[in-house]
């Protein structure tokens, strides 16, 4: 556990309030984001990030400024997974794409509520329970396995019991009513299709925290380092969407990419749980060697994935729609 000052926690959450801040004053009027605009938002996310980075470095150390730097660039790297999903759900639910992002800005307001109970659960757990990190270990085993495979993309908008749910106890109306959530019908209130898409995007992230939380957990069991780097990575995922949207397919080396890297943090996870339960002599991997290792493997995937063009059945069992343009499933 690193010495965090109080203030540098004060100085995270002020930061996160004010990104948010001025992230929905922004786009306070829903427009389409092209791409230059994605890429100005997701050029100052970066920039945030490694700013926030610099000062872990210099106040709490070396060490925890590489921890943060490789957990921030661990979930970014997970968050690709995500792109796709949302891809699914904002095509099976016919999602304008002026309505895209208030529904990703909600999607980001619970994940960063969830991602602190779950990486608080863990770091609880793993701090008194180390041998959990095997089993933590064969979860990303098992994920690098199903991506290996093509069978990551399971998530189905339909099947989704977070929208069962939601179509259970409130009523929802096929049309769209601006970026209203809620709306009168016959002297009741109905929900609109928007929020049956919140609810689907925040039970996708439920669903990809199964992999990073104990991800990040293998790179450090700090709650301030894992909760910053998560937070950091969750804020330009937006903007890396509508960046990359119609674009995903052609990185289709990049699954091969996060199995590897999923694969290298489980052994990573075994190995630090070994050092801690069995005997102190089983070497663990430095939290240097990770990072030198994830952005060896993504330069490597977006390269290959250039040079190599994709057939045109494309990865991921065919190119993502694109947001907002793809029939209703079923």
């Amino acid at each position: 556990m690193h010495d965090v000052p109080l203030w540098l926690w004060l100085v995270f959450a002020a930061a996160v309030l004010v990104s948010l801040a001025v992230d929905l004053l922004a786009h306070r009027q829903a427009h389409v984001i092209g791409f230059r605009e994605a890429a100005a938002w997701s050029g100052v996310w970066v920039g945030l990030a490694v700013l926030f980075g610099a000062v872990v470095f210099v106040v709490v150390g070396a060490d925890a400024g590489v921890e943060y730097t490789t957990a921030w660039l661990l979930e970014k790297s997970l968050s690709v997974d995500n792109l796709f999903v949302f891809a699914l759900i904002f095509g099976y639910f016919q999602v304008p794409r002026a309505y895209q992002h208030r529904v990703l800005f909600l999607g980001v307001l619970g994940a960063l509520v969830f991602r602190a109970l779950f990486l608080a659960a863990g770091v609880a757990v793993v701090n008194r329970f180390t041998a959990v990190l095997f089993v933590f270990a064969a979860l990303l085993f098992y994920s690098a396995y199903k991506i290996l495979r093509e069978e990551d993309d399971s998530f189905d908008p339909r099947n989704s019991l977070a929208v069962r749910m939601l179509r259970k106890f409130v009523p929802v109306r096929e049309e769209y009513a601006g970026t209203r959530f809620f709306v009168r019908e016959a002297g009741r209130l109905v929900a609109t299709p928007l929020l049956a898409v919140v609810a689907a995007i925040e039970a996708a992230d439920l669903v990809f925290a199964v992999d990073s939380v104990p991800a990040v957990l293998a790179v450090s069991s700090d709650t301030f380092i894992v909760y910053s780097s998560n937070a950091f990575a969750i804020l330009g995922l937006r903007a890396l969407y509508f960046m990359l949207a119609g674009l995903l397919d052609r990185f289709h080396y990049l699954s091969k990419g996060l199995a590897f890297i999923l694969a290298f943090i489980g052994l990573k996870l075994v190995l630090q749980a070994a050092h801690k339960t069995i005997s102190t002599s089983v070497p663990e991997i430095p939290s240097l060697v990770s990072l030198a290792v994830i952005v060896v493997v993504l330069a490597v995937s977006v390269v290959l994935s250039i040079l190599r063009p994709p057939p045109d059945s494309g990865a991921h069992g065919g190119a993502p729609p694109a947001p907002g343009t793809a029939p209703p499933a079923g």
